[in-house]
């Protein structure tokens, strides 16, 4: 019986460093800046069969996002303009908001859960979450779905 494929989303910390590393090979040979596999690998500082072991397995959230929604959920604080400051950021990135569902603040604070369509000109939506996640009153960002 085939097995269908499982995703996960996890932060950079808990990612091994060995499959950090077969992302920027992958990129440094998709940019042109190495020619040869094992010019990137050199590059990179890991073997050609660690690279060939994980480069259909490990991919920068962002490269598979395209025409796709991601539902993210997060918590905020009770601030005025701060959800529509959240919102800049991501008309920033050019993605399209589809859902937003924002509780009643309780003790201050407010969950929200967002969705949004990631389209052909989005910019990064890893840098756009990273934003999200700087922002002054704004904890927890969560992706909890992408179909």
């Amino acid at each position: 019986m085939e097995e269908t494929a499982k995703y996960f989303v996890v932060k950079r910390k808990a990612v091994p460093e060995v499959l950090l590393r077969v992302v920027e090979a992958k990129r440094l040979l998709e940019s042109g800046r190495a020619a040869t596999v094992q010019e990137a690998v050199d590059a990179v500082g890991i073997s050609r069969s660690s690279f060939y072991k994980y480069r259909e397995d490990i991919f920068q959230f962002h490269d598979n996002t395209r025409g796709t929604t991601v539902t993210m959920t997060f918590q905020m604080d009770d601030e005025p303009g701060l959800l529509s400051d959240v919102l800049k950021i991501v008309s920033d990135y050019r993605a399209n908001i589809l859902t937003i569902h924002q509780s009643i603040p309780a003790g201050g604070i407010a969950s929200l859960s967002l969705s949004i369509q990631v389209l052909q000109n989005t910019g990064d939506v890893s840098g756009m979450i990273a934003q999200m996640e700087e922002q002054r009153g704004v904890h927890n960002v969560t992706i909890v779905a992408k179909e």
